[in-house]
C-alpha cells in the first residue's frame, strides 16, 4: 500500500508571519521581514525555477529595490541571466525615439532585463539567506480563523503537491498569490470591475539583436500586411541571446475579451520580423497570456490580519503594465508595518499599509485609469503617437509619467508636472 510523501511542514507550523506566495512581492515581503529578525515561513506553491507570463522588464524603480535588498551584481547586470538596459526605445506612428531613464536623486539611472524564471527564484533565495524559510510544493487554501465569528485571521490551511494537508498558525498573514487572489476571495475581497485589466501574451525568440542596449516599446501595433491593431507591443533584449515579444490589450478596449491573443501576437511578430527576427522558426518557446490586474482593482489592502501583496491587490502601472516594482515596495512597507505592529501587539498599525500606498500610488493610479479608457481606441493611440512623438520634450515627459519616474522634491519642470497631477488626482 502505497503512502504520500512525507511532507516538509509538520501537521501544524508556528511563525510571525506567513507569507502566501514567493514571487516578487512575497519572496521580497519576506526577505524584508526575516532581515529585521522575524521568524517568516514563505509558502511557494510551485517549485523553483518556474516561469510566469511577463515581459521581463526592470525598471529603474525594481532597480532600486535590488540594490535595497543587496543584490547588487543582479542589479548591475554582472551574472548570467540578468541584463542592462539605458533606457526606452519608443515606436509610434512613423517615429522612433530613444529615451535614455533619466538622472534622478530617488532612482537610478538605468534598467535591466532578466526572466521570471530567473528573477523570481533569486528574491526568493535572497529571503532564504536572511532566515527566512521557504518551503516549495506547498500553497495555501484557505485562511485560519482566531474565533467563530472570523474577526480575524490567525494564519493559513495548506496543502502540498502530495495530498498532505495541515496549517501554519501566525498572527499575520501576507497574500501575495497572484492575479487570481484566492486569499483575497476567502476574505469576500473580490476585483473592482470599474478598475482596468489587461490580458498580456508573450513568448520568447533567438534574435541577432538579443544584445541591443535598449527596450522597445511599440504604441501602435501593425500586422504583416500593416494594418492597425488594438494594444501595445514590446521587445525586451535578455541575457541569453533571446529577446521577450509580447503584447497587452486593455479591458477598455473593444476586442478584449474577442480576440485570440496567440494570433494577434503572431501577427504583430510577422509585421516586425525584418527588423529583430521574429520568425516561427525562431520562435524558442510557446505563447502564453496571463490577466494584468490594474490600479489597486482590490481593496482593503489590509483586512483582518491579511495584507495583500503585488497582483493579489492589484498593483500594476495602468500606464504601462508594470507591476514588479510596486509588489516589492509593497512588501518593503508590509515589512516595516508588520514588525512595528509585531514589537508594540496592536494589530491596528496594520491599517497603516492600505493607508500609506493609497496616499503613494492612489493618485497617480487614478490619472492611469484615464488614461487606460483614452488608449483602449486604436485610433486614439494612433493619433496621439502620431502627433506627440516628433515632439522629444513631450516625449521625456510622458516617459517620467508613465514609467512613475519623478524625484519627491523635484528642481526639474517635468517632476513638477507629474508630481503635481497625481497629487490633484482623486486617490484610487
Amino acid at each position: 500500500m502505497s503512502t504520500a510523501p512525507v511532507s516538509p511542514l509538520a501537521p501544524v507550523e508556528h511563525a510571525d508571519v506567513v507569507v502566501v506566495g514567493a514571487g516578487p512581492g512575497g519572496a521580497a515581503a519576506a526577505a524584508h521581514l526575516a532581515a529585521r529578525g522575524r521568524d517568516v515561513l514563505l509558502l511557494e506553491k510551485d517549485r523553483f525555477p518556474r516561469d510566469k507570463v511577463c515581459g521581463d522588464g526592470l525598471t529603474p524603480r525594481v532597480i532600486k529595490e535590488l540594490l535595497d535588498l543587496g543584490l547588487v551584481e543582479e542589479a548591475h547586470g554582472r551574472v548570467p541571466g540578468w541584463a542592462v538596459q539605458q533606457g526606452l526605445r519608443i515606436h509610434g506612428g512613423t517615429t522612433v525615439m530613444e529615451l535614455p531613464w533619466p538622472e534622478l536623486d530617488d532612482w537610478p539611472n538605468w534598467g535591466g532585463t532578466a526572466t521570471r524564471t530567473v528573477f523570481d527564484e533569486t528574491i526568493a533565495r535572497a529571503a532564504e539567506r536572511n532566515g527566512a524559510r521557504l518551503v516549495e510544493g506547498v500553497g495555501a487554501t484557505g485562511p485560519v480563523w482566531r474565533d467563530a465569528s472570523a474577526s480575524r485571521v490567525a494564519g493559513v490551511t495548506w496543502r502540498d503537491e502530495h495530498g498532505n494537508t495541515g496549517e501554519v498558525r501566525a498572527p499575520v498573514v501576507i497574500a501575495a498569490d497572484g492575479a487570481s487572489g484566492p486569499m483575497a476571495r476567502h476574505l469576500g475581497i473580490h476585483r473592482r470591475k470599474e478598475r482596468p485589466m489587461a490580458v498580456a501574451a508573450r513568448t520568447y525568440y533567438r534574435s541577432p539583436k538579443a544584445d541591443d542596449p535598449w527596450i522597445s516599446s511599440y504604441l501602435d501595433l501593425r500586422d504583416g500586411e500593416g494594418a492597425l491593431l488594438s494594444g501595445y507591443g514590446w521587445v525586451f533584449p535578455l541575457d541569453d541571446g533571446t529577446i521577450n515579444v509580447g503584447l497587452g490589450l486593455l479591458s477598455t478596449s473593444k476586442e478584449f475579451q474577442a480576440v485570440s491573443y496567440r494570433k494577434l501576437l503572431r501577427s504583430w511578430a510577422d509585421g516586425i520580423a525584418d527588423e529583430w527576427g521574429t520568425t516561427e522558426e525562431t520562435r524558442t518557446a510557446p505563447i502564453r497570456s496571463g490577466p494584468i490586474p490594474m490600479g489597486f482593482n482590490r481593496t482593503p489592502l489590509h483586512q483582518r490580519g491579511v495584507l495583500l501583496v503585488g497582483d493579489s491587490g492589484g498593483m500594476v502601472n495602468p500606464f504601462n503594465g508594470e507591476g514588479i516594482s510596486y509588489a516589492m515596495e509593497a512588501a518593503a512597507l508590509a515589512g516595516e508595518v508588520v514588525d512595528e505592529a509585531l514589537t508594540l501587539k496592536r494589530t491596528a498599525v496594520l491599517d497603516r499599509y492600505d493607508a500609506e500606498l493609497r496616499q503613494r500610488w492612489g493618485g497617480y493610479y487614478t490619472l492611469g485609469k484615464v488614461f487606460a479608457e483614452l488608449v483602449g481606441n486604436p485610433t486614439v493611440m494612433h493619433v496621439c503617437t502620431t502627433y506627440g512623438m516628433p515632439y522629444r520634450p513631450l516625449m521625456e515627459l510622458v516617459l517620467k509619467l508613465m514609467a512613475h519616474l519623478t524625484d519627491r522634491d523635484p528642481s526639474d519642470t517635468k517632476d513638477v508636472i507629474v508630481n503635481t497631477l497625481q497629487r490633484l488626482a482623486p486617490a484610487a
